[in-house]
């Protein structure tokens, strides 16, 4: 029988071994980065940090119906309502971060979880949406027709 002193390297040797094959697991671990090479986006951001992203090149969805698109859009904004949302996920882009936006924040929210679902990793939702837009003094443009 091995002496107690001779059982506790062998002990540890044995915890290094399991610890390194873990982390070497871990590590292999294929993950794709947020395609601004940043963290994840946080679910919902304000519309200050919607503007910023936009500034910094996030597409700007905007999932409200036309007749809302008719009263004023975000300059560069893509309208995909809702409802057609999950038939043309193939028109939007997985290499860009997508702000997602509505009328008040509700349909936001149901686009951005309905883009997380389908695989897009870099998406957030508008807190308030147009309605807090237009209320932060931020601008708006005619739709494009």
């Amino acid at each position: 029988m091995p002496r107690p002193a001779t059982l506790l390297p062998a002990a540890v040797r044995l915890i290094v071994l399991v610890v390194a094959a873990l982390a070497i697991v871990g590590c292999g671990a294929a993950s794709s980065p947020a395609p601004s090479g940043a963290a994840a986006l946080p679910l919902q951001v304000s519309v200050a940090e919607a503007d910023r992203l936009r500034g910094d090149g996030a597409l700007v969805l905007d999932v409200r119906e036309p007749s809302e698109w008719a009263t004023g859009v975000i300059d560069g904004a893509t309208l995909i309502s809702l409802g057609e949302l999950p038939n043309r996920l193939g028109e939007l882009p997985r290499d860009r971060d997508i702000v997602v936006v509505c009328r008040s924040g509700n349909r936001s929210a149901q686009g951005r979880d309905i883009l997380l679902g389908a695989g897009f990793s870099s998406v957030t939702s508008m807190a308030g949406g147009m309605t807090d837009w237009v209320a932060a003094g931020l601008p708006i443009t005619a739709p494009a027709t």
